[in-house]
């Protein structure tokens, strides 16, 4: 029969012991199994090909729920690091390079810096928001109202809804016909979204459903700009949701630092 740890046996080296003991981190419990895998992979533990602990392995190393478990793994899918073959289990991708960007002196679990993040993609998405707006087909308006309705599936499974919001900002890349946006954001990743490192959601003082549901309204004008081929106002409507974003996050940061563990 095989026996369950306890918080003093020794944890399995599949994981590691600094992962099991450490505080728990910005985040989430989510984010802390996205943050410790993605540290293995870019110390090289764990290797392009590898095979992930299987869920159950990895509910018992952090003790948390399946459900936790594959959030975490559904973000590690949305920014490439891992991928998932149906009856088989996770692997390990090849890394990402770039010769002309990287991210790799920036920590993203840092307030400062995710708001630098946004600061960057005010720029970046404000303009792909209006070029969808005058060049966006049928099919990408239904890919853009699918990540929605996924979003708004989200808001009654107590998730942060990540995925799909990284997927309907890609839509929108995409949508620009300039490959260049699109695969800025592709490059980038989920990590983008600030909820993917910070636990935003759990920390709005109007509490997580309510701070969802207005991301979601924003996420809707922007779509509907797009829709009715109304490049000045997708321009508008996703500086506002940005910079939303960012304000959300400045406020963060005058709350004692536990509120966003």
């Amino acid at each position: 029969m095989e026996s369950r740890q306890t918080p003093s046996s020794k944890p399995s080296a599949t994981v590691g012991a600094s992962e099991v003991t450490r505080l728990r981190r910005p985040g989430g419990l989510v984010g802390e199994i996205v943050s410790s895998l993605t540290e293995r992979v870019q110390q090289g533990h764990l290797k392009a090909g590898d095979k992930l602990p299987s869920e159950t392995e990895i509910m018992g190393q952090f003790e948390v729920s399946r459900t936790v478990v594959r959030e975490a793994l559904s973000r590690l899918q949305a920014g490439g690091i891992v991928e998932t073959r149906h009856g088989i289990g996770t692997f390990v991708l090849p890394t990402r390079e770039s010769a002309n960007f990287s991210l790799g002196s920036v920590d993203l679990a840092m307030v400062d810096d995710v708001i630098a993040l946004l600061e960057l993609r005010i720029s970046l998405e404000t303009e792909a928001a209006g070029l969808a707006a005058m060049r966006r087909t049928e099919s990408q308006l239904t890919q853009m109202q699918s990540a929605l309705d996924e979003f708004q599936s989200a808001l009654g499974q107590d998730n942060d809804a990540v995925p799909s919001d990284f997927a309907f900002h890609m839509e929108v890349a995409r949508a620009t016909h300039n490959r260049h946006f699109a695969d800025l954001m592709g490059y980038l990743g989920s990590m983008v979204i600030p909820r993917a490192r910070l636990n935003t959601a759990q920390a709005a003082p109007e509490g997580r459903l309510n701070y969802l549901q207005k991301v979601h309204a924003e996420h809707e004008s922007i779509l509907s700009a797009i829709r009715h081929h109304d490049p000045e106002a997708a321009r508008a409507a996703m500086r506002t949701h940005l910079s939303n974003s960012r304000d959300r996050l400045r406020k963060t940061q005058t709350l004692p630092s536990q509120a966003l563990s």
